[in-house]
């Protein structure tokens, strides 16, 4: 496909040359070559695979709240977050008040997918430029910021990335009136009935959401977190099991690098590295979910060995481990009302099982115990 063009910089009154989006989509349409559609064919293929063997897991909730921590924590550190989803875990079950400070971008960006999540959800609630605001009300609000982010609020000043200033960043965006012109044509365009694959068209949604840069930060989070709510809402998905974030953040220079190509012109570029990432990370994902039910079956076939009242008590807590892998005494208490002396001996027994590990060896007091297996099939390292 020709590059289309998207836009062109133009002088402002204040000396610097700011992007102003073309009315969107463009006149002529999109026209791709049969290399991206095949490609669209081959990802929505497996989405539809994807969707198909999530339903079977008798645990898809505890695998999807698994998969929120791991987008979270991925788009938290494209933005530069060095804590891990391990950090996440335990700041959500409380069971380590040493946890880094900016774990809380993590908890922030679960807390927005959460809601997402719930607003997506009812029968007739529209992706609309409302729902971004709160969207990104909920991700900025009391937030982590280097700078003023006004949550929930769309820009009303100049912004840019990269550089100190207008005049020596690398990209600058569109000026604020030209701003909302652009989003009023995004809104037009989710809500329009094209002949655009659905797959193909988030792709276009994100990186020209991305171009537009309506919030003075956390543009990035709110973009990656519109995907999976746009294919989820259209239908493609029954649950939204598809984040993209672990491979933009595998790929980050060259994600930044084709969203500025996108910004020229080279939208088939965009559209290619885009689509290989659905592959990638359906792919993944497809073989986490047989990992997770291989795991599931070799330890309840180990809970199942014990005793009746060990494993009656067992049984207890394990189904409970693949929402909340990260667990103290007290943890185990709460769920099985058991006394801290039975909650104790329950966790020793999955240790002699090798279900769970003591989180810090060298630690006497206030340990916990994590479900190593099940936490490393997530981990972006994991099968590499």
């Amino acid at each position: 496909m020709k590059d289309i063009e998207i836009g062109l910089m133009i002088k402002q009154p204040e000396g610097f040359s700011a992007f102003v989006p073309h009315p969107f989509p463009p006149k002529g349409g999109f026209e791709f070559d049969m290399k991206i559609i095949k490609k669209g064919d081959e990802a929505s293929h497996l989405l539809g695979k994807l969707d198909g063997i999530t339903k079977l897991l008798p645990d898809s909730d505890f695998f999807l709240l698994m998969y929120l921590r791991k987008d979270a924590t991925s788009s938290s550190q494209i933005e530069g977050t060095m804590a891990t989803m391990i950090d996440a875990i335990e700041a959500e079950a409380q069971v380590n008040t040493n946890a880094p400070k900016d774990v809380d971008d993590i908890l922030h960006y679960i807390k927005a997918l959460n809601f997402g999540m719930q607003k997506v959800a009812e029968e007739n609630f529209p992706i609309s430029l409302r729902f971004l605001r709160e969207l990104h009300g909920q991700l900025m609000y009391k937030a982590r910021t280097t700078h003023f982010s006004d949550p929930g609020e769309f820009r009303r000043t100049q912004n840019w990335i990269g550089g100190t200033r207008p005049d020596n960043a690398k990209f600058v965006t569109p000026p604020a009136h030209e701003m909302n012109r652009a989003l009023g044509d995004l809104e037009k365009f989710l809500h329009t009935k094209d002949n655009i694959p659905t797959i193909i068209k988030a792709g276009l949604v994100h990186a020209q959401f991305e171009t537009i840069h309506p919030f003075l930060d956390g543009n990035g989070r709110t973009g990656r977190m519109l995907i999976t709510f746009y294919l989820w809402k259209e239908g493609f998905l029954e649950k939204p099991v598809l984040f993209l974030s672990s491979y933009f953040k595998r790929h980050q220079q060259i994600y930044y690098d084709k969203l500025f190509g996108y910004h020229h012109g080279k939208v088939s570029e965009w559209m290619e590295f885009f689509l290989d990432g659905v592959i990638e990370i359906a792919h993944e994902a497809i073989a986490i979910v047989s990992e997770i039910t291989t795991l599931r079956e070799q330890d309840m076939a180990k809970v199942q060995k014990l005793g009746k009242r060990a494993s009656e008590s067992a049984s207890l807590v394990l189904p409970r481990l693949y929402g909340q892998p990260i667990v103290n005494a007290a943890i185990v208490q709460k769920w099985t009302g058991f006394t801290r002396a039975g909650a104790q001996t329950v966790i020793d027994r999955f240790i002699e099982m090798e279900i769970l590990h003591p989180k810090d060896k060298d630690r006497k007091y206030g340990q916990s115990y994590v479900y190593e297996k099940y936490v490393d099939i997530f981990s972006d390292e994991h099968g590499k």
